[in-house]
């Protein structure tokens, strides 16, 4: 009888543990992966009213925006539209500035952290996707396991899904198609993807990548390659190299020295070695010049290991240059499909790689004396990933699996070659691809695989991009690992695009709960509008902005020139003082109150001293100066803009910024205003 009660007693046991341990949830929208493109898609969804829950596979929120990338790579401000722009504003206000795109980690989770606060959006930290349970062509519900001995099961009932992660796990489980990789140039008719080996981010000729000089027998050094260089425009399944952006200072006050990581070994360096020798670095910065040579040529000139923007409060965000640097080239092939065992060993294997290059370059005696005491000067900063020791907590997955939707954005689209009806965001920046292999090219070590093709203007993305097909996936949408190639992903893979876009994606979904329809059935039209019209997902008005080239609402008096470089794409100037020479920006106001007026600055080598504007609020002219001192530009950035102060403004009300050319010597622009109403 006792040893039947013991028995009973552990079956309750058991039983109690497993019901404990298993829950069922049921909400409108699931956004699985916690990225700064999953928190602007629950906050929307939430403002939108719909109940949402994210899911966060790993232990934190805002993926690289959070985890490093302080130097947000933009292309141009004006693709970056909606939340993701008020994200960059609230950014911004911590600084006191009316926008910033360069910021402090802990800043940006912060921000982050106040979406969530306002919305009271539900985040689940720590959950694995282990199965997606479909009927036909619809998800019903997905199964997470807590990631610790908890052994913990969440089953998420929902009626729109969305697939914010960096992987794209959800999409992949959910069977809708994807690549992987390379495609060949023929596929899509892209001359930039596939098999590209180029000038940047390369080894100059004649390093020999040998362990022994000369002797092939002797082996190749570490991590080169032991493959033939395809034929040129080949695609493969090789994956673009992943990096972990560093936050690093030079203030001892805030500082932790560089230590020997695991794993450490300094034979693994010996091809730097090589590659500081021949380039003859004076500093860990980076420096490209290019080289008219007299035949005709160019010669590409890398010195300097590192492209290091600064970050407020004597902080950098240190990324990837040149031919040997943070980029773990070809140790990543094995990430997109893999396992989370796979993945977590890849993940600590570039940790250790990035920590024994710092400790390398700061402690080697092989290398020069001046580098090392200069790298040595830098370390990671106390207040930034205390969790980490100061160490990114984000591994930077440039490119995993994308899916192969209705719609592929490829390069002709990036380039303006070909047109979609149906846009819901836009990106700008460059088509970028770090090299993808490191290997032996007529006897000489060379990279593969870096793109830097720059394209002409903002470009719009289709909404076919972020759906599957219909037949694949009814009630889902990807955001982050979305239907491009290769190398028009290089372009759109921007943190603040991926923003925009799932932004658009929560809105989306929420216009097919409300009309109940597939994801693939909406109005795209009425989505389209309601991105316009309801930027903040608030129900507040959208700001005006004025460009330069809204023929209807600018008047040009006098000879300016119209070159490229500017907010939309080209900017006003002058170059000399005109007293007759003006631009005038209007705007209709359709509401009474005070606002606020910006003008946008483009980045320019000669600019002028000082700017004159002319202001009509409506009743009367002010004028309003602006020295070219108070501009204050910091990191990566096209521009900027700057207050030319706070005005009441009745509705019905034509408001007008003249810019006058009365600059005493370099060159006044005339490019953007914005007329923004103070809360």
């Amino acid at each position: 009888m006792k040893k039947l009660l013991i028995i009973c007693f552990m079956v309750l046991s058991i039983s109690s543990h497993s019901m404990a341990g298993n829950k069922t949830v049921e909400v409108d929208i699931c956004i699985y992966g916690g990225s700064s493109a999953g928190i602007i898609a629950g906050y929307t969804a939430t403002k939108l009213g719909k109940k949402a829950l994210v899911i966060e596979p790993r232990n934190y929120i805002g993926g690289l925006t959070t985890g490093g990338l302080g130097a947000t790579d933009i292309g141009n401000k004006f693709a970056i539209t909606g939340l993701a722009r008020d994200f960059y504003r609230r950014i911004g206000a911590e600084y006191n500035k009316f926008e910033q795109w360069t910021f402090e980690p802990h800043v940006a989770n912060k921000v982050f952290n106040d979406y969530i606060a306002a919305t009271n959006l539900e985040i689940q930290k720590n959950y694995l996707l282990e199965e997606v349970i479909k009927q036909g062509n619809k998800i019903t519900e997905i199964v997470v396991r807590k990631n610790d001995h908890s052994n913990e099961v969440l089953r998420i009932k929902a009626k729109m899904f969305i697939d914010c992660t960096y992987e794209g796990d959800l999409m992949a489980k959910a069977g809708v198609s994807y690549a992987i990789g390379r495609e060949a140039i023929d596929q899509y008719g892209e001359s930039q993807n596939g098999i590209q080996l180029q000038e940047v981010h390369q080894f100059p000729d004649g390093i020999d990548p040998y362990k022994i000089p000369g002797k092939p027998e002797s082996g190749l050094l570490w991590g080169i390659s032991n493959e033939k260089l395809a034929p040129h425009g080949s695609g493969d399944k090789k994956i673009q190299a992943y990096n972990f952006r560093l936050t690093l200072t030079q203030d001892k006050n805030n500082q932790i020295p560089f230590s020997k990581p695991d794993n450490y070994n300094p034979e693994h360096f010996e091809l730097l070695l090589r590659q500081i020798e021949k380039e003859k670095w004076t500093t860990i910065f980076s420096n490209l010049d290019i080289v008219n040579l007299p035949n005709g040529e160019k010669e590409y000139r890398h010195t300097g290991g590192f492209l290091i923007k600064y970050m407020p409060n004597g902080k950098t965000d240190f990324n990837n240059f040149g031919a040997f640097s943070t980029d773990m080239i070809g140790e990543n092939y094995d990430y997109p499909d893999g396992d989370y065992k796979t993945r977590e060993a890849i993940w600590k294997k570039h940790e250790d790689y990035t920590k024994s290059l710092l400790y390398f370059l700061s402690h080697d005696p092989r290398v020069p004396t001046h580098i090392r005491a200069e790298m040595k000067s830098w370390g990671f900063c106390k207040d930034e990933f205390p969790e980490t020791n100061g160490f990114s907590n984000q591994l930077y997955v440039r490119e995993a699996r994308r899916m192969i939707g209705r719609k592929v954005m490829t390069q002709k689209h990036c380039e303006g070659d070909e047109l979609i009806d149906d846009p819901i965001g836009m990106a700008a920046y460059q088509m970028d691809s770090h090299n993808i292999q490191r290997l032996v090219v007529n006897g000489m070590v060379k990279n593969e695989g870096d793109v830097q093709k720059p394209v002409p203007a903002p470009y719009p993305i289709s909404y076919q991009a972020i759906t599957p097909k219909i037949e694949e996936c009814s009630n889902l949408l990807v955001p982050v690992c979305m239907s491009s190639s290769h190398i028009a992903f290089g372009s759109i893979r921007m943190e603040p695009v991926f923003m925009v876009l799932a932004q658009s994606a929560a809105t989306a979904a929420t216009q097919a709960i409300n009309n109940k329809q597939n994801i693939q059935d909406i109005d795209v039209n009425q989505l389209i509008n309601k991105l316009k019209t309801d930027p903040l997902a608030d129900g507040s008005k959208a700001e005006v902005l004025i460009d330069n080239l809204d023929k209807e609402n600018v008047t040009v008096n006098g000879n300016w020139n119209l070159i490229r470089g500017g907010y939309v794409r080209d900017k006003y100037v002058s170059d000399r003082q005109d007293k007759n020479a003006s631009v005038s920006f209007k705007a209709n106001i359709t509401e009474s109150s005070k606002y606020r007026i910006y003008f946008y600055i483009a980045d320019d080598k000669e600019l002028a001293d000082q700017f004159t504007f002319d202001i009509f609020d409506g009743k009367s002219n002010q004028k309003v100066t602006i020295n070219k001192s108070d501009i204050k530009r910091i990191g990566l950035t096209s521009g900027e803009w700057v207050d030319l102060g706070e005005y009441q403004i009745n509705k019905n009300v034509k408001s007008q910024v003249k810019v006058k050319a009365e600059q005493q010597t370099g060159r006044v622009i005339a490019d953007a205003v914005i007329w923004k109403k103070v809360k």
